[in-house]
């Protein structure tokens, strides 16, 4: 499992034109599902996340988690984090899952991390417009295979 995540003071999410998911001031998840990702990757990922120390304190330093700022997720699926560009120009996605997998998977990590923190959603296989205010900026590639 892979994820873009980016500190923000506020971010929603529109399909449509209608706004199906906001937050204040959290985090932003681009949430990629790979083959072979299962609910121990969903585990390790949203535990990574919810105590990654990417907030500052009083002095500017990184001290604070999610939680520790009761801060909210805003979690959007996005296979594309599993784009190959090794051949050709155009990105070949077969190291992402397949998409009725994927969005269990997506599903259950959305559930873990609402267990903790106030969570909103894309919505999965739609075409989204995302808004990121983003605050520093912050942003942090994870690899649940790598943590």
């Amino acid at each position: 499992m892979r994820a873009i995540l980016q500190r923000v003071k506020a971010s929603w999410v529109l399909v449509d034109g209608v706004e199906v998911g906001r937050i204040g001031m959290g985090v932003n998840v681009l949430l990629g599902i790979g083959k072979g990702d299962n609910e121990e990757d969903a585990k390790k990922l949203a535990d990574k996340i919810l105590n990654l120390r990417i907030f500052e304190d009083e002095r500017g330093k990184f001290q604070h988690s999610l939680l520790d700022i009761k801060g909210s997720a805003l979690i959007i699926p996005q296979f594309t984090l599993y784009a190959s560009i090794k051949k050709g120009r155009r990105p070949s996605f077969e190291q992402a899952e397949e998409p009725v997998r994927a969005e269990k998977l997506y599903n259950y990590f959305v559930e873990v991390m609402s267990q903790k923190v106030p969570v909103s959603t894309g919505r999965f296989g739609a075409n989204m417009e995302v808004h990121i205010v983003n605050w520093g900026p912050v942003t942090v590639f994870l690899d649940s295979k790598e943590l």
